[in-house]
């Protein structure tokens, strides 16, 4: 079956984590809701510097009470996660959430969809 992934790499306050994490959990249901396969935030708790390899602190640069968050969405195919965003995107509750202060900077946020080549 041919899955896909948005992926996302974000770097939050440590003190905004809980705001970080009730927020995720709420567009998490929204996602969910319209079809999403899954959906998960993780934060970074070994970010080990293995030689020859760019750790994601070398990549997201967080400041010193930052901790970095890695998360994705599962979809059954890419046609099936852009009819989800188009819903997702029209829901009031995304919008609202959207005009209240987010707990992490969205310029320093990375994001992409991903095909999968591999899935066991």
């Amino acid at each position: 079956m041919e899955r896909y992934v948005d992926g996302f790499i974000v770097a939050v306050q440590r003190k905004n984590l809980e705001n970080y994490k009730r927020l995720s959990e709420e567009m998490g249901k929204i996602w969910k809701e319209y079809g999403a396969l899954q959906y998960v935030e993780t934060v970074g708790d070994d970010m080990s510097k293995m030689q020859g390899l760019l750790s994601f602190p070398e990549l997201v640069k967080p400041k010193k009470d930052e901790v970095i968050l890695f998360s994705w969405i599962l979809y059954k195919s890419k046609g099936h996660r852009d009819e989800i965003n188009r819903k997702v995107m029209r829901d009031p509750r995304v919008k609202d959430n959207m005009n209240k202060t987010i707990p992490f900077d969205s310029k320093r946020m990375a994001y992409g969809g991903f095909s999968t080549i591999v899935d066991k």
